[in-house]
């Protein structure tokens, strides 16, 4: 069945739009109607192309008490995306053959969404077995790694760039595990902790430093770099700088964008995450979006007692997938952003940096991956009608203005609020 969706706007033209689709891409994109056995009326909303999120944690297999790849797939569809990247810190870790056979069976089975998966990285014998089932890049922790250990990582990889198929692609969570390790110490010393210590433990400086060392590396073994969840406006001038002689990427999360460290008086633990968040005078902030940024959202679920186990021994991470395009729409209805970036940040610059040529706009050969994007509806986030298994949000009860209202993934409606 062949499929069109009228009554399109699109930021980038003038006029309402339709949209014909045949075996899940798109074949015609007209303002005079069009027919098809099936019709979808978006009643003069915009439409985006599929939202991607670079960036998420769907705890399976081994975690999937937190979330699965079932329900964290459903919280993508309903927060407007089409596809996610996954990261590797599962149980086992994803930074083996058999490891990353798994977990591509387990996504093929469970995902209602388009998925791709990071592969951690190992010895070089092993990620060249890893090359073969197609990760779409490797991600370092760097707050887990020495700097020798850095070394041989970044050069391993270079040296599998070399000999095998792989693109080069390294995405890299930049904390410095000396300075963490030290500062942490440092704070355990006090009589007693508040949550907003946990900021200063993991303090700036220790993101400065990692992402200055992967800048080198980087260049040093010709690599492609991607910064993950980027939270320190120093830290931003100095990739910004580099991106000038190599290729340098970046993403930024919600929480980082919208909140600084004095939320932690607020939130909590809730609110603990790595990187954590910032002061304000040295956080990334809502005007730092251009139509050059990513959006990642670092979308890493918990459970409620994970997460109230006081301020050491509380998880890190966040529910994001269904939080943040309402929390972006905000911004533009406040005027902050421009609305004509939203299809770059959440979807072009993410398919382009991470090699994904049939998605991130709408053009005819496309794959047909669309977010309908009502730009009016007003609401409060509400965590019991979330799909993620997440029982919190520092966003919960928020107020916001726009937000997605159906999801097609490859010419098929995997979620519809109209």
């Amino acid at each position: 069945m062949d499929l069109v969706i009228k009554n399109c706007k699109m930021v980038d033209k003038i006029g309402e739009y339709s949209i014909k689709v045949e075996n899940g891409k798109i074949t015609e994109i007209s303002k005079t109607p069009l027919k098809a056995d099936e019709t979808i009326d978006i009643n003069g909303n915009y439409i985006m192309p599929g939202f991607i999120d670079p960036h998420i944690h769907f705890r399976d297999p081994g975690l999937t008490q937190k979330e699965d790849f079932k329900t964290g797939s459903l919280s993508a569809a309903n927060g407007g995306f089409t596809t996610v990247i996954d990261m590797p810190n599962t149980l086992p870790k994803t930074n083996t053959y058999d490891a990353l056979k798994e977990k591509i069976e387990i996504a093929e089975k469970k995902s209602v969404v388009n998925f791709e998966l990071q592969a951690g990285t190992n010895d070089l014998e092993e990620m060249k077995k890893m090359i073969e089932l197609d990760p779409i890049s490797f991600k370092i922790f760097m707050d887990l790694e020495s700097d020798e250990s850095l070394e041989k990582i970044f050069k391993d990889l270079s040296t599998l760039k070399e000999t095998t198929k792989y693109n080069g692609l390294v995405a890299v969570h930049c904390e410095k595990k000396s300075i963490v390790e030290s500062e942490t110490a440092k704070l355990k010393e006090k009589k007693e902790n508040t949550p907003i210590d946990y900021t200063y433990a993991r303090p700036t400086e220790s993101e400065d430093e990692s992402v200055r060392q992967a800048i080198e590396l980087a260049r040093e073994n010709n690599l492609r770099l991607h910064i993950c969840h980027l939270s320190s406006s120093k830290a931003l001038e100095m990739a910004k700088d580099a991106s000038k002689n190599m290729s340098v990427s970046w993403e930024f999360t919600p929480h980082h964008l919208l909140m600084n460290n004095s939320a932690y008086n607020t939130y909590g633990t809730l609110i603990k995450t790595n990187p954590p968040l910032r002061p304000k005078n040295k956080s990334v902030r809502v005007s730092d979006l251009d139509e050059t940024s990513i959006i990642g959202t670092d979308h890493a679920p918990h459970t409620l007692e994970d997460k109230t186990k006081g301020v050491w021994k509380s998880s890190p991470g966040i529910p994001n997938l269904e939080t943040v395009v309402p929390l972006l729409l905000t911004e533009v209805n406040k005027g902050n952003i421009n609305l004509s970036i939203i299809p770059d940040i959440l979807s072009k610059n993410a398919a382009k940096v991470y090699g994904l040529e049939n998605k991130g706009e709408i053009a005819v050969g496309k794959d047909a991956d669309f977010t309908v994007i009502d730009l009016k509806q007003e609401g409060k986030f509400d965590i019991d009608t979330f799909e993620t298994k997440a029982e919190y949000s520092p966003f919960d009860g928020w107020t916001y203005i726009g937000q997605p209202v159906m999801t097609i993934i490859n010419g098929k409606q995997v979620m519809n609020k109209l």
